[in-house]
């Protein structure tokens, strides 16, 4: 039997992670590393600023500028980064944008926008690796689900149109691969401490109290909850998991 070290080891990995550099993505990058795999953070501007953060978290991190609504490039982005790198065993698909208004208000450009970065986004780099993952037997893919996923929220119709149209991918993805030895699972946070959660609860206390009623352990969570929630679904620890999206969030979603 392996030891716990080796169970929930990632030595030898090499995972990708959309939007990597910032908020939940850089948290999970920096778990990822810990648990001994190389880490390629994603992101779609700020080259050089995220590039010395990739060099200030030392070897084997890396920092690629790539828009993932540009699917069009998708896969000479990913050849680019096999052959230079080296051949992605994780791919999380963790890059997002937002758009908080009415529906009356929302444009088709709004929820198209988002449907880009959530879907097409994380669809193009799906289709991109799966084949090479295929090819090695061996990969695994985790989305960033999110309560929206599962729960009704005002003002957010094409965020939630694209979370819950996830636990789709998720399922249809393992179902479709899992045979040729990927998994597929999904990750939904709850409301997580970050600089976003601050700017949305400061000075809006009715908000606040109403999340933490909903949240049986009447508390936020930390970045990290979700970045070593990541980690065990990458690693040989939930080598039977699959197709399932695990929620991160304090019991919100079953709170009363």
């Amino acid at each position: 039997m392996k030891t716990v070290n080796e169970i929930f080891s990632l030595t030898g990995e090499r995972a990708l992670i959309t939007g990597g550099a910032t908020g939940l993505g850089l948290a999970m990058s920096q778990c990822f590393q810990a648990a001994g795999a190389e880490v390629i953070m994603v992101g779609s501007g700020c080259g050089e600023e995220r590039t010395k953060l990739a060099e200030a978290m030392g070897e084997g991190v890396y920092y690629r500028s790539f828009d993932v609504a540009d699917t069009k490039r998708t896969e000479l982005f990913i050849q680019e980064v096999e052959e230079t790198i080296g051949p992605v065993s994780i791919l999380v698909n963790n890059a997002g944008n937002h758009c908080k208004k009415p529906i009356e208000e929302t444009t088709d450009e709004d929820f198209q926008a988002v449907m880009d970065v959530h879907l097409l986004g994380a669809f193009s780099l799906c289709r991109a690796l799966v084949p090479r993952m295929r090819q090695r037997n061996k990969g695994n893919i985790i989305f960033q689900a999110s309560m929206t996923s599962f729960i009704g929220q005002p003002h957010v119709i094409a965020y939630a149109s694209a979370k819950s149209a996830y636990l789709g991918m998720v399922r249809t993805l393992a179902s479709e691969t899992s045979a040729y030895g990927i998994r597929v699972n999904g990750i939904a946070p709850g409301w997580i401490e970050s600089a976003m959660l601050r700017k949305a609860l400061d000075g809006d206390e009715p908000r606040t109290q109403k999340i933490l009623g909903r949240t049986p352990m009447k508390t936020f969570g930390e970045p990290h909850d979700i970045g070593w929630a990541a980690v065990y679904l990458a690693s040989p620890a939930a080598s039977f998991v699959n197709g399932a999206v695990l929620p991160v969030d304090g019991g919100a979603l079953i709170g009363f």
